[in-house]
């Protein structure tokens, strides 16, 4: 039998349709509403699409002013040269442009400039949906639980919603999941991991309840994962990648937990005493000869593990020291602007791969990062005037694909960075004089973006997104009083 991936006419719905990863929205517009496949919230969450009507017409509308950067490719190959990824771009690319250029606005309100505005309540309506009693089908996230905590609070008060009245339901929530031996697991019984502890931590000091966390048996089971080579495993016994070294030193720094190593940590038969030796040069060894980075030496590169070193290193010390000190600055700049893609204005996660809203934080967060590392450098490596937000409740992938916490998320994280101003104070303190708690990653500042700014990316003010901290994704208010709960450090 010929795969699909063989046949470079198959269309991207026949190279998908095994998979179950994307389905198609319908353009009919006379189809039902009703969806099947995948869990999704309810019709009250979706408008009803409204027929079209002889007798009244649509107004006309002035079609957007085509930017130039809509059609400065910069191919490399030839567009007559048609395999798989090429058909799968080009269908992209087609899918976006309709709203790129408003051909399409799907019945959207427009703000001053004729864009659509940001839907902040039925956003947030989609957001609250995924914090109450879920369909039969999320069991399959089951040890994901904390992710939908994080990607809905976290959501929620990037659209400028008070989320302190969740803090005792997800209290109780979580306090099953933290394990005797510290950490949290994604699920009840489930063994603590690194990526599921972090999003637990982050969703607790969204909403100030960070009183849950043990952090002795936190600060002993983050030891339990530190290896003598410098990196962090995800768990004990599993991966050593890029993104345990960012989980793990955000979970402390906020928390404030000791750099010492515990006693008993395997990383001290290696010589290693502190949580922060090697890891610097651990995270250098995983930018590859492309210039981004990889999950750990000599993997691929990809988009969310830029995002993990160089938030990793601004963790450990200001960005102009520490980036420039274990990463080629100019490469990874090279690279991370390399990944927008054109028509579509978004980011990709890799070389060659498709558009997807994600990567709107986890690339376009990196130049707050990559910029405070380059003197001199102002908002320049990127085009911000292109990321485009989605049409329904909730915010997704690509036009092709459902919205989901996860998108909604981040692409409000991506459109924060695009709307606002950050950047690093260079005169406060890197460490604690008392304590040596790590003070880095506290002193970045933030400034919405002004009037003109704002009608050049074509944004009213109502449409703007408010401040997130560029380290750990969440609204700097929040973590600023992380900062102040544990200042007196000790366990």
């Amino acid at each position: 039998m010929t795969s699909s991936q063989e046949n470079g006419d198959d269309t991207l719905d026949e190279l998908l349709k095994d998979k179950a990863r994307i389905e198609e929205l319908s353009d009919d517009e006379d189809e039902d509403d009703s969806m099947t496949g995948p869990p999704f919230p309810g019709n009250h969450l979706k408008p009803r699409r409204k027929r079209k009507s002889k007798l009244h017409p649509q107004p006309q509308r002035k079609l957007l002013e085509i930017p130039p950067w809509i059609f400065d490719t910069n191919e490399l190959f030839h567009n007559d040269v048609k395999t798989p990824s090429r058909n799968a771009l080009d269908k992209t690319a087609a899918e976006c442009l309709r709203f790129l250029t408003l051909l399409d606005i799907q019945g959207l309100p427009l703000n001053s400039h004729g864009l659509p505005h940001l839907r902040r309540k039925p956003h947030a309506d989609f957001l609250r949906f995924f914090l109450g009693p879920l369909q039969t089908g999320f069991t399959a996230m089951d040890a994901s639980r904390p992710w939908l905590f994080y990607w809905c609070l976290a959501g929620l008060s990037f659209l400028d919603v008070d989320v302190s009245d969740y803090k005792e339901r997800l209290i109780e929530t979580v306090r099953p999941l933290q394990n005797p031996g510290g950490g949290f697991g994604g699920g009840h019984g489930q063994y603590s991991h690194c990526a599921c502890t972090y999003a637990t931590v982050l969703a607790l000091t969204a909403v100030g309840g960070l009183d849950v966390v043990d952090r002795k048996t936190m600060w002993q089971w983050l030891g339990t994962v530190k290896q003598d080579d410098g990196g962090f495993r995800m768990a004990v016994g599993a991966e050593e990648d890029i993104r345990g070294a960012y989980c793990a030193m955000t979970i402390i720094t906020l928390l404030n937990l000791p750099l010492e190593l515990p006693p008993d940590a395997p990383a001290r038969k290696g010589g290693l005493t502190s949580f922060t030796d090697k890891l610097g040069e651990w995270v250098g060894r995983c930018q590859t000869y492309e210039g981004g980075i990889g999950g750990g030496p000599s993997n691929e590169v990809h988009g969310a593990y830029a995002f993990c070193a160089l938030a990793c290193l601004s963790i450990l010390d200001a960005p102009h020291i520490s980036i420039p000190k274990y990463l080629d600055i100019d490469a990874l700049a090279r690279w991370l602007a390399s990944t927008q893609t054109t028509p579509e204005g978004g980011f990709a996660g890799r070389p060659n791969k498709l558009v997807d809203a994600c990567y709107s934080h986890w690339v376009g967060a990196c130049f707050a990062l990559i910029e405070a590392a380059l003197p001199g450098m102002k908002d320049g490596l990127w085009n911000k005037a292109a990321l485009q937000t989605g049409p329904q409740g909730g915010m997704r992938d690509k036009p092709s694909a459902r919205p989901d916490g996860y998108h909604t998320c981040y692409s409000l994280s991506g459109l924060s960075a695009a709307q606002n101003h950050y950047w690093y104070d260079s005169k406060s303190n890197t460490t604690d004089a008392g304590s040596g708690r790590l003070l880095a990653a506290f002193n970045w500042q933030a400034k919405r973006g002004t009037a003109d700014e704002l009608a050049v990316l074509k944004v009213d003010e109502e449409d703007v997104v408010a401040l997130i901290h560029p380290v750990f994704v969440l609204r700097l208010e929040a973590v600023e009083a992380a900062r102040r709960k544990f200042e007196a450090g000790g366990l």
